[in-house]
């Protein structure tokens, strides 16, 4: 199975993050879920990053909370609203918001 999961919090539901196992996993930062992508715990690397995934960030919410492509790791590709509609409908089969 491809499974996109939206995470739109930064400190509830990791713990559903780290059950979740798929072909396939998109991880994408939203709302108040980017400041996964865009802030440094301390130095340290955020745990949802030890997951075998893709992940992607909404650029409009970074945006909107004085972030911008920059300020976010390699790892993570900076979407906007369009492609989430694409990465919805053609690259994973199953979506979950946590």
């Amino acid at each position: 199975m491809k499974l996109a999961v939206f995470k739109s919090d930064y400190k509830t539901g990791g713990d559903i993050v780290d059950r979740l196992s798929a072909e396939k996993l998109g991880i994408i930062f939203v709302g108040n879920g980017i400041y996964h992508a865009s802030v440094k715990d301390g130095g340290a690397a955020d745990p949802i990053f030890q997951k075998n995934a893709n992940f992607y960030v909404l650029a409009e919410d970074l945006e909107i909370r004085g972030f911008n492509a920059s300020q976010v790791p390699a790892n993570v590709k900076v979407v906007t609203y369009d492609d989430v509609v694409d990465l919805m409908f053609n690259d994973y089969e199953k979506i979950v918001w946590v």
